[in-house]
């Protein structure tokens, strides 16, 4: 078999939600993906950058539900990739001023990443890619990925001010 071109990439997550509004006010609010469209009372589409949607919400199955429970195959968790160290930062601060609990931080060599929940307990990972040439490699050159901790008072240090 043939790879798949090395160009493809996931171009958007659809969640189910028990509060529609409540996903809002995490993935907006929160986060700041910016809502481009609501699909009536059970349905919203998020981006960022005016893309059509990254993330699609909705209720038309799990309305009102309790979260998915531990231990059962299903989604581990959606994964944001930002530009740089400096948009990580200030994901981070956001999450701090919304209260919302750091479940996990690790630096991966490859990448520098943040672990939370969003309010239904479905995992969301905030992360930031290292450039190539910085990759921890073994002397054949094969990728060594690592799970060493982050430290995210250092990370924290360097996020922008917000506006105001």
């Amino acid at each position: 078999m043939t790879p798949v071109h090395p160009q493809t990439r996931i171009g958007h997550i659809h969640l189910k939600v028990s509060d529609l509004e409540r996903a809002i006010a995490f993935y907006s609010g929160v986060l700041g993906f910016e809502v481009t469209q609501r699909y009536g009372r059970g349905a919203a589409f998020l981006s960022a950058g005016g893309y059509h949607h990254h993330i699609g919400l909705n209720t038309w199955d799990s309305l009102g539900a309790g979260p998915a429970p531990q231990g059962y195959p299903g989604l581990y968790h959606t994964a944001f990739l930002y530009p740089d160290r400096a948009n990580l930062a200030d994901a981070l601060r956001r999450v701090v001023a919304a209260g919302i609990p750091i479940q996990g931080a690790a630096d991966h060599g490859v990448s520098e990443a943040i672990y939370i929940n969003d309010p239904d307990g479905n995992g969301v990972e905030l992360y930031r890619d290292r450039p190539e040439h910085e990759w921890p490699r073994d002397a054949d050159g094969n990728l060594q990925m690592v799970n060493a901790p982050l430290d995210l008072d250092a990370l924290l240090s360097e996020a922008p001010q917000p506006l105001t």
